[in-house]
């Protein structure tokens, strides 16, 4: 196979278009379109779908690119580290992080690791979406309790819990009688919480107030007084701590685990690695305490 034809192929598929890859690259339109189709002759398979306005990988075309656009960049990050005498991250880095995530922790994150490796230009996507990695161009995402996916390799770096947790001024109500609570917008409708306390689990009745669109806003609104909420552990232990908040249980099921994912561990960069360590030596141990300290 030529490997510069299929270089070309990947440049087209990453940047969806002939048009944009050859802008990117600085290079004539007609002569990667030249070098697609030759690479579809010689593969006789169609990579792309082309139409009048649009171009989409094929079924083979997106095989291909996923195949092979990671060993590329690894052929070109080992020359490029050879020809500079070592293997030092360099490069972008792109990273998809969720919300909550991202507003508490991904700022001192990303500012202690451009410090650290000046040479790497970080840019942190936030997004609670899935997201496809080889279609986006993302290196590395953070997702909680992901969905398993053959494609990807993953590793668990921080884990939490769900607490039920009001102002000290929102007293319990007895009895089946219904407590005002807080919730995140996209929760499903439940008549009750189960609540796990040390004597044993219970139900509580609910009654939602008001739906919120970050756990941020929830976190601001019960310590308002307005009624209880359901939140991560991290995000609260410095209102329990100080007094602002009460803890009424813990919310039963509810163990949150943050992943790293990446394509492929045979294929790893060194922008990927260093960027993996980097969150290893801020959570050394992973717990909710830690995660709470950028709060």
């Amino acid at each position: 196979m030529d490997l510069l034809a299929l270089a070309d192929f990947n440049l087209v598929a990453r940047h969806g278009g002939f048009g944009k890859a050859a802008r990117a690259a600085g290079r004539p339109k007609a002569t990667l379109s030249r070098r697609v189709s030759e690479l579809e002759s010689s593969l006789d398979l169609r990579l792309f779908e082309r139409g009048g306005r649009t171009l989409k990988l094929t079924q083979e075309g997106r095989a291909l690119f996923e195949r092979t656009g990671a060993l590329l960049t690894e052929l070109d990050e080992t020359a490029a580290a050879i020809a500079s005498g070592g293997d030092k991250p360099k490069g972008r880095l792109r990273i998809s992080a969720p919300l909550l995530f991202s507003q508490t922790a991904m700022g001192r994150l990303a500012a202690g690791f451009a410090l650290r490796h000046p040479q790497v230009r970080l840019e942190v996507t936030t997004d609670d979406r899935h997201v496809d990695m080889i279609e986006e161009g993302f290196d590395l995402v953070i997702r909680v309790n992901p969905d398993p996916d053959d494609s990807l390799v993953g590793r668990i770096f921080l884990r939490d819990r769900l607490v039920i947790v009001a102002s000290p001024n929102l007293k319990r109500p007895k009895g089946n009688l219904a407590v005002p609570v807080v919730v995140r917008g996209t929760e499903n409708e439940a008549a009750a919480w189960d609540v796990r306390r040390p004597s044993g689990t219970s139900r509580i009745p609910v009654d939602p107030v008001l739906r919120l669109s970050s756990l941020m806003m929830v976190r601001d609104a019960i310590r308002a007084g307005v009624g209880a909420a359901r939140l991560p552990l991290s995000l609260v232990s410095h209102d329990l701590a100080a007094g602002r908040l009460v803890r009424w249980g813990d919310v039963e099921g509810s163990d949150i685990a943050l992943w790293t994912l990446y394509p492929s561990r045979r294929l790893l960069s060194a922008r990927v690695s260093a960027f993996l360590d980097h969150l290893k030596d801020a959570f050394p141990k992973g717990t909710p305490d830690e995660l709470a300290a950028y709060v």
